[in-house]
């Protein structure tokens, strides 16, 4: 892709500090930049490299202006700006066919219009696919289904029974949408399964990257709220509820009936145990877990982070050693603070 400067300023609703006649190729980093390209500052600790940048043009802050000797886009939100700008330059992957001879399409599935379907794809029985929805190669939509307007699911995605997946949803290679929550009880030695009866409920302009897994309800549904992003290797299990706009890192685990507040941010590695709440725009920072529910936004964090393995193993120690200490330290208090 092609594009002078001074279109590409109005697309992105930039004011150009520049010759809008500069041809754009493509995007590059500061330090690696490239001629015929646009590069961004979004820290101001790579000012250094933006004064040294080979890039045609830069988004800056108009505070970082002076420091650009190049053609400048000026943005008040640099970053931003260039996730706008990384759309422009996204391949398009789409089918020019638009459903694969070898695509197995049940004659009871209803297609409406502009719907691709890629090759040895499964549609069954009772699924609505909106406009514009795109199945890729080799996926599995079972039966009644529903996935909404212009929603994508690439190579290999599985979507269980009576699934509802909301629009502009993109759903990465190799996740399973639907699949049996863990849901079992004992019958002296033998465990028996508790058949998982409820469904995954996904809202409008998700993104659930790839190998996800994300298990229907037991009885109610799982449901996952608008504007929420899952990175790849999460794992959501039955009834979970996970609000609007909520960010979940990589290997993340939440148990089982987990209610989660609206814009929350979870980092990798965090595990949540079930049957607790999660108070809206709470952060958890990585590898943390949560043994009781949280109920009021702030930023939790757990463990005890790497170390000098010298230094590490005398840590470790003191902390099996805090309950022998507190109940030292309350002897002692007793013996010096005579009861009022």
């Amino acid at each position: 892709m092609k594009m002078r400067l001074g279109e590409l300023a109005d697309k992105l609703d930039l004011v150009l500090d520049g010759d809008p006649d500069c041809l754009i190729e493509g995007i590059s980093t500061l330090t690696n930049s490239r001629a015929n390209t646009v590069s961004f500052l979004a820290n101001p600790r790579y000012r250094t490299a933006l004064e040294n940048t080979s890039a045609a043009a830069v988004i800056v802050r108009e505070a970082d202006r002076d420091f650009c000797p190049v053609n400048a886009l000026i943005s008040r939100n640099p970053y931003l700006s260039y996730a706008h700008l990384s759309a422009l330059f996204a391949p398009n992957l789409s089918s020019e066919q638009a459903i694969h001879p070898s695509a197995s399409i049940h004659p009871g599935a209803k297609l409406a219009n502009h719907v691709r379907i890629g090759a040895n794809a499964v549609i069954e029985d009772g699924v609505e696919l909106a406009a514009g929805v795109e199945i890729g190669a080799g996926s599995v939509v079972q039966q009644a289904c529903y996935i909404g307007a212009y929603s994508r699911l690439m190579a290999n995605v599985t979507i269980y029974h009576h699934c509802r997946i909301g629009e502009r949803v993109l759903i990465h290679s190799g996740s399973v949408i639907g699949s049996d929550g863990f849901g079992f009880t004992r019958d002296q030695d033998r465990w028996v399964k508790i058949h998982q009866l409820g469904r995954v409920l996904i809202g409008n302009d998700v993104e659930i990257g790839s190998n996800t897994s994300i298990d229907r309800g037991a009885i109610d549904d799982t449901v996952i709220g608008d504007n929420v992003i899952i990175d790849n290797l999460v794992h959501i299990a039955h009834n979970v509820s996970v609000g609007s706009g909520t960010a979940i890192a990589g290997c993340v685990g939440i148990a089982g009936s987990v209610e989660i507040g609206e814009n929350c941010t979870f980092a990798g590695g965090v595990g949540v145990a079930g049957h607790l709440q999660i108070a809206p725009a709470s952060t958890l920072l990585a590898m943390t877990m949560v043994t009781h529910s949280l109920k009021h936004p702030g930023v939790y964090a757990s463990g005890i982070p790497a170390d000098e393995q010298k230094i590490w193993q005398k840590n470790a120690v003191r902390f099996r050693q805090l309950n022998d200490m507190a109940r030292r330290l309350r002897a002692l208090e007793k013996a010096l603070l005579p009861s009022s």
